[in-house]
Parts: C-alpha cells; sequence; structure tokens
C-alpha cells in the first residue's frame, strides 16, 4: 500500500468511524477490499480502484443536502490535498461520479473498467445480507416504517424524483435491492450478486408470510424472479 492511499484511508477512517451503520467506516472497507477483489481478477488501475473505493462516499448525496456533483468534486481535492497528481485525483474523481444509483429508469453512465468494478464492488455491499441489513439501518436512521402496504415502489425516472422519495424500507428493495444483479458489469459480480440476490428474494417472501400478506398479484408480487417455482 503506498504512503497516499495509507495517508487517506487512515483518514477516512477516522471520518466515518461514527457514521450511521449503512455509510460508516465498516462500509466503506467492505467496498474497499470487494474492490480488490475484483481487481484482481478482472484487471485495470489498482491504485486508482482502491483510491474510488475509499472515496465514493465522501460528500455522498444522500447525506449533503441532495448535491450529487460534490462527492466527485471533494474526492479529487482530497488527492490533491494529500500529495496525489492532479492525472490522479482525475482518474479517480471520474470513477467516484458515476458510483451512486440515480434511480430505477436512470441508465447508468459509461465508464471505465476501473468504475465498473468499484461500482460493482458498492452495489454488492448493497444486496445480501448485508445490503438488507444496510437497507433497515439506513430506513431507521430517516425515521422509515418497515413497510407500508399501501405505499407501492416506483421506478423513478431522474435522480431528483428518486433522491427526494422517502418511501418505507421495503420499497427500497424494489426501487434499487432487487435491480443491482442485472447492473453489475463485470462477470465476477455478476456471479456473486447471483447468490445473494436469492437470498434477498427468500427473505422478502419470509417477511411478507409473518405480515400475514398474500403478495400474489400485487405491486409486491415476486413470481417474476422465478425462484420458488
Amino acid at each position: 500500500m503506498s504512503k497516499l492511499i495509507e495517508s487517506i484511508k487512515n483518514s477516512l477512517q477516522n471520518q466515518f468511524k461514527n457514521e450511521e451503520g449503512s455509510h460508516d467506516w465498516q462500509h466503506i472497507l467492505r467496498v474497499y477490499n470487494m474492490a480488490l477483489h475484483l481487481q484482481s481478477i478482472e484487471g485495470g488501475n489498482r491504485e486508482i480502484v482502491e483510491l474510488a473505493a475509499l472515496l465514493h462516499d465522501v460528500s455522498d448525496h444522500k447525506y449533503n443536502g441532495g448535491n450529487f456533483d460534490a462527492g466527485w468534486q471533494v474526492a479529487r481535492q482530497v488527492i490533491l490535498d494529500f500529495g496525489g497528481t492532479k492525472e490522479l485525483a482525475n482518474g479517480v474523481s471520474d470513477v467516484v461520479k458515476v458510483i451512486s444509483f440515480k434511480g430505477a429508469l436512470v441508465e447508468d453512465s459509461e465508464t471505465s473498467l476501473e468504475g465498473k468494478i468499484v461500482r460493482d464492488a458498492d452495489r454488492l455491499d448493497a444486496i445480501g445480507a448485508i445490503g438488507i441489513a444496510r437497507a433497515f439501518a439506513y430506513g431507521g436512521s430517516k425515521h422509515r416504517p418497515l413497510f407500508n402496504p399501501s405505499i407501492f415502489p416506483i421506478l423513478h425516472e431522474t435522480k431528483e424524483s428518486y433522491a427526494n422519495g422517502k418511501s418505507h424500507s421495503i420499497n427500497h428493495f424494489y426501487e434499487k435491492l432487487l435491480l443491482l444483479k442485472d447492473r453489475m458489469e463485470t462477470k465476477t459480480a455478476k456471479d456473486i450478486a447471483s447468490e445473494r440476490q436469492v437470498f434477498m428474494l427468500y427473505f422478502l417472501k419470509q417477511y411478507f408470510k409473518e405480515e400475514g400478506l398474500s403478495i400474489e398479484g400485487s405491486a409486491f408480487d415476486l413470481s417474476s424472479y422465478h425462484v420458488f417455482e
């Protein structure tokens, strides 16, 4: 690990150690480790992958008042402040710029291999068992209900409508989490996502069973995923 990466890593650990559980230092560390795993198989510039994974949540739009551009700008400045070159700072900020999910009907931006790796790593941490835990941790931090059967999922057409949505936590699965498997771009991430997708579907099936709800034919129907046949 280079001195630059080590210094930035230590700084971010201190900055994020007391954040709420869905976007704390442990989340960043998991994304960082997963990104390194993907890079070891898929290739790409390791230094850019490392730094972009570490910096992907600085000034996240969910916590800065909805500014989608602040994150990559802050990431670029952090690298410069710690002595990195402009070329490296630009390369990392270009990746950070495309990481965030911006809505079900908003296409992902074209990006480099490094961008695909870090975006996949971040999205893998949003699904599976940890993804479920994070979804409810975030919902709780925003005082959102677990579930409200009268509020149906929305497939958002703009990043603004997605960012301003204030739905219940179960809707988050339909509006984002269940969509991520098919938006993975590296083969390694696709394979990991498939297993985590199945886990989430079984969780939702059990959740609705415990709620005493029949979801067949409703907005929460899971039959299109063909897991329970």
